[in-house]
C-alpha cells in the first residue's frame, strides 16, 4: 500500500493545470495517493474478481528485448499491459460515464505502480510471479513476490508522503526521458529487473535481511520514482 501512494503522491506533483483539474473532477476529494489502493482493496467483492489477472504479466525466464516486446504488443492479451493500455484508450474518450471514470483512473494509478514492481512483470508463470518461492525475511517465512510487495517497502517504516518527498527529485531532462519511453519499454525494464531478482535466490528458504534491503533500496526508490513521473505523464496526455 505505501509503494502505490508514494507513486501517487509524487505524480500528483507533475500534473499539468489540465490534467490536475480533470483529475478533480473525476476523483473530487479523493487524492491519487488515497485512490492508489482502490484495485487491491476491491478484491474484497467477488463482483470484480475478472480483474485479478490485470494486475501483473507473468513472463518465462531469459527472454530478449524482442522477446519481451513481441509477447506484450499484439495487445489482445487478459493481462496487466493489454488491460491498461485499454483503460488508457477508454479514459481519452469525452463521453465516458462517469462511473467508468472513476474506476479507470483508479485502476490506472494502482497499475503503473504494479508495472514498476519487477515481479508484477518478470514473475514466472511457473511460480506465479514468486508467489511459490519460499524465503525467509529476517526470520519469518514468506514469498520472493510478497517481499518485493510489502516487506521491503514496510521495512523502510516511512508514510507515503516522507518517502515521496525523499526521493522527487528530477530534472526536466530526467522526467522526459523517463515519459517518452514507450509503455512497453517501462515493462522491459521491470522485466530486466526481475530476471536479477531471480538470479540471487539460489535455494529454497533463503535468508534475506539487511543486506538485501541495502543491496535494492536504490532499485526501489528509482522504480517508484520512474512510476510517479510516468503516472504523470499518461495523465497530461489523456488531460490535454
Amino acid at each position: 500500500m505505501t509503494g502505490h501512494r508514494v507513486v501517487g503522491e509524487i505524480a500528483d506533483s507533475y500534473l499539468s493545470p489540465k490534467a490536475r483539474a480533470a483529475v478533480k473532477a473525476i476523483l473530487g476529494n479523493e487524492s491519487m495517493a488515497m485512490a492508489a489502493n482502490w484495485a487491491d482493496f476491491i478484491k474484497s467483492d467477488s463482483n470484480f474478481n475478472y480483474l485479478s489477472p490485470w494486475h501483473y504479466v507473468n513472463l518465462k525466464g531469459g527472454l530478449t528485448h524482442d522477446e519481451v516486446i513481441n509477447i506484450l504488443k499484439p495487445d489482445t492479451g487478459v493481462n496487466l499491459y493489454a488491460k491498461m493500455n485499454f483503460i488508457i484508450r477508454e479514459l481519452k474518450k469525452k463521453n465516458l460515464e462517469k462511473e467508468k471514470k472513476i474506476m479507470y483512473l483508479r485502476l490506472l494509478i494502482h497499475f503503473v505502480g504494479d508495472l514498476h514492481q519487477p515481479l508484477h512483470v518478470g514473475g514466472r508463470p511457473e511460480d506465479q510471479g514468486g508467489n511459490r518461492v519460499r524465503v525467509i525475511w529476517f526470520s519469518d517465512s514468506t514469498n520472493l513476490h510478497s517481499v518485493w510487495d510489502d516487506k521491503l517497502p514496510e521495512y523502510q517504516k516511512l508514510s507515503y508522503t516522507e518517502w515521496a518527498k525523499a526521493i522527487n527529485h528530477t530534472t526536466s531532462q530526467q522526467r522526459a526521458g523517463w515519459q517518452k519511453a514507450p509503455v512497453y519499454e517501462w515493462f522491459f525494464e521491470s522485466y530486466a529487473a526481475a530476471q536479477g531478482i531471480y538470479a540471487e535466490i539460489t535455494r529454497p528458504y533463503q535468508r534475506l535481511g539487511y543486506r538485501y534491503n541495502f543491496d535494492h533500496i536504490d532499485t526501489i526508490n528509482e522504480q517508484l520514482l520512474k512510476g510517479g513521473v510516468r503516472l504523470a505523464g499518461l495523465l497530461n496526455d489523456i488531460f490535454k
